[in-house]
């Protein structure tokens, strides 16, 4: 008779970055399955290698050092498939993939504010870079459109337009530019296709641009009616033409997506499935947040109650891109987060030498404080350019606030160091700035992307893994919106543990303050709040006897105000900044 519903299956997943390889394996350990361990090794896509397959092996090889278990034939050159009686090998595998650079994008739509919005919105979801828009308010004419195609050679075209049923001729007009550039275009850099419009027109995109596409996908429509949009179906062929793209691009990833069986997805694909997933299972009328501040990219996943919005961005990496991050920012923004004071030329110095040291780590207190104001100031713009996507309907106490979001989920190297998760903390209430009361839990091994890759493989290893505690909680963030003077007393709570013993705390406007509550534990909180003061029930209005669970920082309470209100005068800014380190115990 069976013990479990789980056969014993493994699967091994692989994860290409820019800066790092990683290689996780999650196996069945007492009729459920668990994350393992992880091996981590440089990756290889850049010089001298150019071949991302390696970095996969060293990734793998490390993963072997620690389980003192066989997954690579002896050569060393290819994966045990399926696992053998002597416990060699896995059973199966999944690949995600970061790596590699912006892809170029050209964007056409029909109307600049419906459907060339959607098609931005679509294209944001994967590492693209857009280098030019068209649409029916395109003021050049069709030879400078061509001589535009032809300047920016696009790797991707992404082509949206036309309600189902209606205008045809006009996105014909949109795709003849298109077809001209391709056919002057060398075969090898003819850019892949995915059509997302009036489906009716079909034929006529094979016909014009069919036969001058390196690859020409297609998808149902994404702006189906002026009223309607509909991205998800579109995300996922835009996922496969991205991958197909780096197959192109990359060295080595066609053997590992022979390895995989066509499991490869984009690793920011994988993660906005996982978000998916998880607001589907939490189920609250506030939303689910993802973050990821990787080196090729920003990435910004939320789910709501009907609606997932995914962003990609590379220009807010923290790795080859890092340099380009000057474009969007000042450096003295960055120096805003800083604890010290540090010369201007010290953040550019920085900024080059990680652009060509991707995977380089902080070797000073200097350089370790310049890594975290990078961090923030990335992330911080990476959401407020995701904010303006976030559905108007989406529960928030001030549209130009952060939606209210729970849990949020914080992941990435400059975010998920689990030995000092003070610091995380801080990092993520800076740049993220949440609103009302949210649990915050670091994905500090980066399994996110590789559970929402595994779920087409095995859709109950990412439930089992979630709740094996591979996931460090972080614990609960009280973060009240208002707006005062400096020491100003805002919020009063009482906490009442499971064994009956009451902790209070009175927190005042500038000050961050904890109350201990151990991972794993819960508490009940009752919370009383000045005139004004809103923590997501309305102004004034606090909670009574609200269950809350604990993690390793306990319940945080931040009453720095939203947005974030800090002095204009850098020494005393630096001072509060300290504080606000010392009070998370980050030092």
């Amino acid at each position: 008779m069976p013990t479990s519903l789980v056969t014993s299956n493994s699967l091994l997943a692989i994860d290409v970055g820019a800066a790092n390889t990683r290689a996780v394996l999650f196996d069945v350990i007492e009729g459920e399955y668990r994350f393992v361990a992880s091996g981590v090794a440089p990756s290889t896509a850049e010089a001298p290698y150019k071949d991302v397959s390696e970095g996969a092996r060293n990734a793998i090889q490390a993963l072997q050092n620690i389980l003192q278990r066989t997954l690579l034939e002896q050569t060393a050159r290819s994966l045990i498939m399926p696992s053998q009686p002597d416990g060699s090998g896995v059973d199966s595998l999944v690949v995600t993939i970061s790596a590699g650079p912006a892809v170029r994008t050209l964007v056409v739509g029909l109307l600049k504010d419906v459907s060339l919005e959607s098609a931005r919105r679509l294209t944001e979801s994967t590492y693209a870079r857009i280098m030019d828009t068209l649409s029916l308010s395109d003021q050049r004419k069709p030879d400078q459109q061509i001589d535009s195609i032809l300047r920016i050679r696009p790797d991707m075209v992404v082509i949206a337009g036309g309600t189902d049923g209606g205008a045809s001729r006009s996105v014909k007009k949109l795709l003849e530019p298109i077809g001209l550039a391709s056919y002057l275009m060398p075969d090898e850099k003819r850019p892949a296709v995915l059509y997302a419009g009036n489906e009716k027109l079909v034929e006529e995109v094979k016909s014009l641009v069919g036969s001058l596409a390196t690859r020409l996908h297609f998808s149902s429509n994404i702006r189906p009616s002026l009223e309607v949009e509909d991205i998800d179906p579109a995300e996922l062929e835009l996922a496969q033409m991205f991958v197909a793209i780096r197959k192109k691009q990359l060295k080595g990833l066609d053997v590992l997506d022979l390895w995989a069986g066509g499991h490869t997805l984009p690793t920011a694909y994988a993660t906005g499935r996982m978000v998916r997933f998880l607001s589907n299972v939490y189920g609250t009328n506030k939303g689910l947040l993802s973050v990821d501040l990787g080196a090729s990219s920003t990435i910004i996943a939320a789910g709501f109650a009907n609606k997932s919005v995914l962003k990609t961005y590379p220009q807010f990496g923290l790795g080859e891109n890092i340099v380009g991050l000057l474009n969007y920012t000042t450096v003295e923004d960055i120096l805003r987060w800083s604890t010290l004071d540090i010369p201007p030329s010290a953040i550019v110095d920085y900024l080059h030498q990680k652009s060509l040291y991707p995977g380089s780590i902080a070797a000073t207190k200097e350089d370790f404080v310049i890594v975290q104001s990078v961090a923030k100031q990335a992330l911080y713009l990476a959401m407020q350019a995701a904010r303006r996507d976030f559905p108007k309907e989406a529960a928030s106490i001030k549209p130009t606030l952060t939606p209210l979001f729970d849990p949020i989920i914080a992941g990435g190297a400059a975010l998920s160091d689990a030995s000092r998760p003070g610091q995380s903390l801080l990092l993520l209430l800076d740049s993220v700035q949440p609103v009302g009361i949210s649990t915050v839990i670091l994905d500090q091994n980066n399994l996110m992307p590789m559970l929402g890759a595994a779920a087409s493989q095995n859709n109950i290893l990412p439930v089992q893994v979630l709740e094996s505690g591979a996931f460090l909680s972080v614990g609960t963030v009280v973060s009240p919106v208002v707006t005062t003077k400096y020491g100003t007393s805002i919020l009063k709570a009482k906490v009442t543990y499971e064994n009956g013993t009451e902790a209070n705390v009175n927190l005042k406007y500038g000050f961050l303050e904890i109350l201990p509550l151990a991972s794993g534990e819960t508490a009940r909180i009752t919370i009383q709040v000045s005139r004004g003061v809103d923590i997501g029930f309305g102004p004034g209005r606090g909670t009574k006897n609200m269950a809350i669970s604990g993690g390793a920082l306990g319940i945080v309470f931040d009453g720095r105000g939203r947005p974030l209100d800090m002095p204009a005068d850098p020494v005393r800014r630096r001072e509060l900044i300290k504080k606000w380190n010392w009070a998370l115990g980050g030092g």
